[in-house]
């Protein structure tokens, strides 16, 4: 990177605004790629030449415009708490560091609009003062960005009843065009799944306007099971049991919950755990449920202790590969989607294959108004090739797999590609934003 370049980034946006020490570029061109050991040897090496943080649209419109005219690549960076390398600058270059664009612009009775990087855990928290809280949000939110989840994430908590991003969870987007003169773009509708998941590769994402729920009492509870597949019935029923309010519903396999340690002496050796999020009043409801698939109420915390300790949800999903991480950084994960009805023989062919090699969660949501039990199992990693036979044996047996191991979205994203590209085409006619993650193919630009 040449000195002048320097100079007249640190004019443009102020000097306290350009970060150029190694230790600061390096920190802040990574993300959450280590949890596969596919990725981390190809993107350990891979670091931007600058980080600029703007704390304006407009800085974001003058670095954008100036990127444009040096030809350097810029990529998006929320709170990097993304597994895929949608953070990592793999042609060097700039990371956008959205995080100083933090303020909550209007809370609505029905809406939050908020700037892209205003960190999920403290607009809850601002939420459920005033009587209202997210409909849905990652494990990570304490730390995750609404942008980043928007641009990186799908779904999470609140899933089981408000679907994924694309399910109505997003309603307004501003998106600043890659060009010469940067467009501030207003996104609605049938316009917005171009934008969702889509790594910043068409546009770089400002302002968002989510839709919210009112505040619910919400009651934890782990409910326990001798075998796996009756803690899956126990949590289908509930699921599908719409007088029950919901937030989580997390079947898990034993030996996963051993690995919890902060609640591990409070759950039963050798069992199945489902950890449930439910709204108060919902316990003799849950007992029956439990009841009738041979299961019994176990750890349970009281809705006032919400927040004010650490929640189940924290081991739910990728989460819960975190933990596995820390027992045995051996683990690595897949993305799996099971069919809505048929899972549990999809699920006893897997175990009947691979064993403890495969161990498994899932995490019950509606995808387009339908119960489906999503899934990132924790698989015991050997070889690269070995771990893409187990991805092909998913398939073979109807389990839908987004490749946790690829950086593409081509390849391992779920989103509308075709729409994607389309507005890659006419948003950044140079290919500078994110460049590797979204491939136009030759000759269409």
């Amino acid at each position: 990177m040449s000195v002048e370049w320097t100079k007249e980034m640190a004019e443009l946006v102020g000097p306290e605004r350009l970060l150029l020490g190694f230790d600061q570029v390096d920190k802040l061109s990574k993300d959450y790629y280590w949890y596969s050991p596919v990725l981390e040897p190809l993107l350990r090496d891979k670091r931007a030449e600058a980080v600029v943080v703007p704390e304006s649209e407009e800085q974001v419109a003058q670095v954008l415009a100036f990127a444009w005219r040096e030809g350097i690549p810029v990529t998006t960076r929320g709170a990097g708490t993304g597994n895929y390398g949608q953070a990592v600058p793999l042609e060097g270059g700039i990371v956008l560091d959205l995080s100083g664009l933090d303020r909550v612009l209007e809370i609505g009775d029905e809406e939050a609009r908020v700037q892209a990087g205003v960190r999920l855990g403290a607009l809850e928290k601002q939420l459920r003062e005033t009587g209202k809280e997210l409909r849905i949000y990652p494990s990570t939110f304490m730390k995750a960005t609404v942008g980043g989840f928007v641009c990186g994430g799908s779904g999470g908590i609140g899933s089981i009843t408000w679907g994924n991003l694309w399910d109505g969870n997003v309603t307004e987007a501003v998106i600043y065009t890659m060009e010469e003169a940067p467009r501030r773009i207003v996104v609605r509708g049938s316009e917005l799944p171009a934008y969702i998941h889509n790594y910043g590769t068409n546009g770089v994402l400002t302002e968002l306007a989510i839709p919210i729920a009112r505040r619910t009492e919400w009651r934890q509870t782990v409910a326990q099971f001798d075998g796996f597949e009756a803690c899956c019935r126990f949590a289908h029923a509930v699921a599908l049991d719409d007088a029950i309010r919901k937030r989580l519903v997390a079947p898990v396999e034993w030996p996963i919950p051993s690995f919890f340690k902060p609640i591990v002496k409070r759950l039963e050796s050798g069992s199945a755990a489902c950890l449930l999020e439910t709204a108060d009043g919902s316990e003799q409801a849950l007992a029956a449920h439990a009841e009738a698939a041979g299961g019994r109420i176990g750890y349970t915390i009281p809705s006032d202790q919400y927040r004010k300790t650490i929640g189940l949800s924290d081991f739910t999903w990728n989460h819960t590969t975190l933990w596995a991480l820390k027992a045995d950084p051996s683990y690595t994960y897949l993305q799996a989607g099971f069919h809505p009805t048929d899972f549990l023989r999809q699920i006893r062919l897997i175990k009947a294959e691979y064993g403890d090699e495969v161990l498994m969660h899932l995490e019950f949501i509606r995808s387009a108004g339908v119960v489906v039990p999503a899934s990132l199992p924790v698989v015991r990693y050997t070889t690269r090739e070995r771990l893409y036979e187990i991805i092909a044996f998913f398939r073979s047996n109807g389990v839908g797999i987004n490749d946790p191991h690829t950086w593409t979205l081509e390849m391992g994203g779920r989103g509308e590609l075709e729409a994607m590209l389309a507005a890659k085409r006419a948003n950044d006619p140079r290919g500078l934003l994110n460049p590797g993650k979204l491939q136009i193919p030759v000759g269409e630009r």
